[in-house]
């Protein structure tokens, strides 16, 4: 893919107005690769009664079928917003990697080569207010973006599921958060 085109999927415009969740700004609708994304649910990250993060997730079309997301192989994306100083670049990635072994059921190996390549693009400190976008382009791969800055980019569908499925797969890192993005509790 060149270069040219590469930069035009990473644009992430505003297309609607945002709306206001757990005290975070989410636009209700992003523009990536000239293909709208509609904000599906948003929720919050939760631990020990504490909000470490709001996450929304981005659909071409509304879907509360987690399974049917995690298997499909269509442009969506996951805004992560930093909202506590109690996450730290270790901790988001351990508990990524704790996500990852649920969401797969410990197996790990066919994808470890891209959880390596993934975790580069979380290593510089990450302070409260800091926006990750996970966009997942269809043949081409996983695209994160810190603060709208391109740090990586992982390939195949099999880490994509994996990813997703932290967030809303049978063991969810936290089980009212993938019900949110999922469409299915109010926003505060």
């Amino acid at each position: 893919m060149s270069r040219l085109v590469l930069k035009s999927i990473l644009l992430l415009c505003v297309v609607a107005a945002p709306a206001t969740a757990f005290g975070v700004d989410l636009p209700e609708k992003i523009n990536v690769a000239k293909q709208e994304l509609q904000l599906n649910g948003v929720g919050t990250r939760q631990k020990y009664f504490m909000d470490l993060y709001t996450a929304g997730l981005y659909l071409v079309q509304p879907n509360r079928q987690a399974k049917a997301i995690l298997e499909a192989e269509e442009l969506m994306a996951m805004r992560i917003v930093i909202t506590s100083k109690m996450v730290s670049q270790q901790k988001l990635v351990a508990s990524l990697q704790e996500g990852f072994k649920n969401s797969t059921g410990g197996k790990l190996q066919p994808i470890r080569k891209q959880i390596d390549q993934f975790r580069q693009c979380f290593a510089e400190e990450i302070a409260s207010g800091d926006t990750f976008d996970l966009v997942y382009v269809p043949n081409h791969g996983l695209i994160v973006l810190k603060n709208g800055r391109q740090k990586g980019t992982i390939a195949g569908s099999p880490f994509k599921r994996a990813l997703f499925g932290v967030w809303l797969g049978e063991r969810p890192a936290d089980a009212d958060l993938k019900v949110a993005l999922l469409g299915s509790s109010p926003r505060r």
